[in-house]
């Protein structure tokens, strides 16, 4: 079985290799489309997570909080401040989970500093992760700041936003997109790559031919598994290292941890590329399903529009989606260093979708093939 097993990849490796438009499939065309999207991508952003640590805790105070909630820019959370470390000590933290994209720190002196008209400066921390998020965010921030001091206090004061990026300081929007496009390549080529190199075997009857030999369905079919996941991270790596040597995409995290957490969500790319060659005859129906697949699963990622933009029952929708929380880990380990804890909950959905959607279509396939 071992021997039949290595000579399946061997077979897979060189039947792609003898095939230009496989080829340029692979190689090609990542680096257009990492250099294409990777420029051209904009997002506009609302709803955006925005922690408040209101140290003064005044009527004035609470009325900016006010201001803030207000509208649909923001959703709001009023932060604990009491501790040896406030209000700052959970906020990176927050930001790794994922809880929040903004904080705004209001100074303890904010009320009696703007009653007696003098200079004050309130923090305002952004997640550069998701830069055009970061740069929008402070300019509502100081848009409500300037309607705030004329509704509420009469006046122009002198406030000030003391504005910081974490983890992107120079708000580049390409941090934000390079990792996003690294998940798309990785999505659609392994699902292309599974669904229609069976169909493709079974349309030309090479599987037939395969399956008459000493080589069973489970071998054949892990066989070929193997050889593509070998192939999705060589994807992965061409793609993440042009992304980080040209665009200069910094990458803070854990290698193996990524390798580990993208071969997981494999499980999930190649287990539907494998439904979807049980459900056709034709290498033109499964490239229709596969692509209709990508293009769903790109939709509502959050990579093109936040997923916080959509109505509400769509959002609902892309609970169901694994690449929505692939994508968060990815750029959670790339920009921030996220760690295991941080990233547990979308993890633990990956394993879920991964682990019910593999056995299904393996299932599937070997009472397809018996």
């Amino acid at each position: 079985m071992w021997r039949a097993y290595i000579g399946v990849i061997q077979k897979e490796f060189r039947q792609g290799l003898r095939d230009r438009n496989t080829l340029r499939m692979l190689f090609f065309m990542p680096v257009i489309q990492l250099l294409l999207l990777g420029y051209a991508i904009q997002t506009d952003v609302k709803h955006l997570w925005l922690d408040v640590y209101d140290t003064d805790r005044s009527e004035l105070s609470r009325k900016l909080v006010a201001s803030l909630k207000a509208g649909d820019y923001f959703d709001v959370t009023d932060m604990e401040t009491s501790g040896d470390n406030a209000p700052l000590w959970r906020l990176d933290q927050r930001f790794k989970e994922g809880k929040a994209e903004m904080a705004l720190v209001i100074p303890e002196d904010f009320a009696r500093k703007l009653e007696t008209n003098q200079p004050v400066t309130v923090g305002w921390i952004a997640d550069g992760t998701d830069a055009n998020a970061a740069r929008t965010g402070i300019g509502y921030a100081g848009q409500i700041l300037r309607q705030f001091s004329s509704s509420v206090i009469g006046r122009q004061p002198n406030v000030q936003i003391r504005s910081e990026f974490l983890y992107n300081p120079e708000a580049e929007s390409r941090f934000f997109m390079v990792p996003g496009i690294v998940a798309t390549l990785l999505t659609m080529l392994t699902l292309m790559m599974t669904s229609m190199s069976i169909v493709r075997e079974r349309e030309l009857g090479t599987l037939e031919q395969v399956l008459v030999t000493p080589i069973n369905s489970v071998t054949l079919l892990f066989g070929k598994l193997t050889t593509f996941t070998i192939m999705a991270m060589m994807i992965m790596g061409i793609a993440l290292n042009l992304g980080i040597l040209w665009f200069h995409v910094p990458f803070v995290g854990s290698w193996a941890f990524l390798i580990a957490v993208s071969l997981l969500y494999l499980l999930t790319t190649l287990g539907i590329g494998m439904f979807v060659s049980t459900i056709t005859s034709t290498q033109q129906q499964a490239m229709f399903y596969a692509w209709f697949f990508s293009i769903f699963t790109m939709l509502t990622s959050g990579y093109f529009t936040p997923v916080a933009n959509m109505p509400i029952w769509l959002q609902r929708v892309t609970l169901v989606n694994p690449m929505r929380y692939y994508i968060e880990i990815i750029r959670g380990i790339m920009m921030k260093g996220s760690g295991v804890w941080d990233l547990h909950l979308d993890i633990m959905a990956l394993a879920i979708f991964g682990v019910v959607i593999f056995s299904f279509s393996a299932l599937r396939f070997h009472k397809r093939t018996t």
